[in-house]
């Protein structure tokens, strides 16, 4: 809105002053009134804010109009700034009904990032009211030009929820979350939405077409594996771009079952097959004018009389072979049906994979960057940058040909869970060959390790990230 102040709480940006002086107002597009603005700078010394992103102070205003003034950090201004700005206000200022924002005059960024963050830093997931509901409902936003600001809100909003959505999957309990439950809630969100088309196969459709590794990985399980097909095929597209997603919607480990301490979690090895669905339906709500398929292979992998053994040969799509004697190391497995498939029928111009793959992620780069490996020097770089502009993180990895070796199989074409060789590096390598003719525009994300916080920081929560649909969604928009 373009004023005057809708509601009994304002908040005004604040930013670092120069070297040695205290922290300042941001002028704003739209003044809250000379009497507000003066008594928001004879406070803040007294607050002791530096304006460093994310800081909040309240002041309160008996009897005055608004009555409470919130002052917020934003930094430097940039869209980072302001997503954490956004969602530090939502947390701080949750007990609000309705909060109103002044914006600088150049306000693009930081409507985006503000938008974001709000929606992001106030997302909860409860399977129960107790704790009650923060009343904060509503942000009104002082700009000079609503209107030519719209598309950016647009954007903001729909990657948010779409975010959100991809956390929802992923933190939803495996006793209700099995491959037929992610299945219908994608054929429910794409309902309605003109040039999304959907197609799931069951476990007889991929036995019949060939789908070897998704059906060994999901033969333990009384909940049998579907491979979900998602496409938005938008007119005058003139790019083809496949995301491919590891959707296991539990994993115990399989024979080679997993210690307790590292299978509590794993409601949320489906949370690549969450992020490339929720893009997917984002670039369909934006109206991305580029292709884009999705393929969410989606697997529980248990123990039973019918679990795939360590050492089984399986057969994949196109007719490769792989030699497994790790079960746990099940999800390139479903990924290799998947990438194949795409290869041989669909023959897109690039092809993407998301998936909580290995481990060795976090301990070569820690809780909150990705590993990204790619032969393509500009499709990583373009990756990279959507992927930083969006405000995640991912880190570029060699994908080295020393460790092929470790590939070999004595009775198979491949080995796919070998002990040597840098694990994360390894895995990249055996889903590689799966690619086709698409080797070298391709790209693997190992973003295991992003998808859960342990804590509440930034945009994030304690709880799934939605890492990826925020960056795939920047790198979707700059193919059109």
């Amino acid at each position: 809105m373009s004023g005057p102040v809708g509601s009994d709480a304002l908040a005004l940006p604040v930013r670092p002053g120069k070297p040695g002086s205290p922290a300042e107002l941001v002028p704003t597009a739209v003044s809250p009134g000379e009497d507000v603005r003066a008594e928001a700078a004879a406070v803040l010394p007294a607050t002791r804010l530096t304006g460093a992103a994310g800081e909040v102070r309240e002041h309160l205003r008996p009897g005055g109009a608004p009555g409470r003034l919130w002052l917020l950090g934003v930094g430097n201004g940039e869209e980072h700034d302001w997503r954490a700005a956004g969602a530090a206000l939502a947390r701080a200022a949750k007990d609000e009904t309705q909060i109103t924002i002044a914006l600088p005059a150049e306000a693009t960024a930081a409507l985006r990032g503000l938008a974001e963050g709000l929606l992001l830093g106030s997302y909860r997931f409860r399977l129960t009211e107790a704790g009650g509901r923060p009343a904060l409902a509503e942000a009104l936003v002082l700009v000079d030009d609503p209107e030519a600001l719209a598309g950016t809100l647009d954007a903001a909003r729909t990657t948010a929820e779409m975010t959100r959505l991809a956390r929802d999957l992923t933190n939803t309990p495996s006793s209700t979350k099995n491959p037929e439950w992610f299945a219908a809630q994608v054929a429910g969100a794409a309902s309605g939405r003109t040039g999304l088309h959907l197609r799931v196969r069951g476990p007889q459709e991929l036995a019949a077409e060939g789908f070897g590794g998704i059906l060994a990985v999901g033969g333990g399980s009384a909940s049998g594996p579907r491979l979900v097909e998602l496409d938005w095929r938008p007119e005058g597209a003139r790019t083809h771009v496949v995301l491919v997603g590891k959707g296991i919607t539990f994993d115990t480990g399989g024979i080679s079952i997993k210690p307790v301490p590292a299978m509590k979690l794993m409601r949320k090895d489906m949370a690549g097959a969450a992020a490339v669905i929720a893009a997917t339906l984002g670039a369909a709500e934006l109206g991305l004018p580029v292709r884009v398929t999705t393929l969410a292979p989606l697997a529980e992998n248990m123990v039973s009389g019918s679990a795939f053994r360590p050492g089984d040969v399986i057969r994949h799509y196109g007719g490769l072979t792989s030699e497994s004697t790790n079960s746990d190391a099940e999800g390139r497995l479903v990924l290799a049906d998947a990438m194949a498939y795409a290869a041989r029928e669909l023959k897109p111009d690039l092809l993407v994979d998301l998936a909580t793959l290995t481990g060795a992620n976090a301990v070569a780069l820690g809780k909150r960057h990705a590993a990204l490996y790619s032969e393509n020097d500009a499709l990583a770089g373009d990756l990279l940058d959507a992927i930083t502009a969006a405000g995640e993180r991912a880190w570029r990895m060699p994908l080295a040909d020393d460790y092929v070796e470790h590939l070999a199989s004595d009775v198979a074409d491949l080995h796919s869970s070998p002990a040597r060789g840098a694990g994360s590096v390894v895995a990249a390598l055996y889903l590689r060959e799966f690619t086709g003719d698409l080797r070298d525009r391709w790209a693997h994300l190992d973003m295991s390790a992003p998808s859960w916080s342990d804590d509440t920081h930034g945009e994030l929560v304690k709880g799934a990230t939605g890492w990826g649909v925020r960056g795939l969604l920047r790198w979707l928009a700059t193919l059109g």
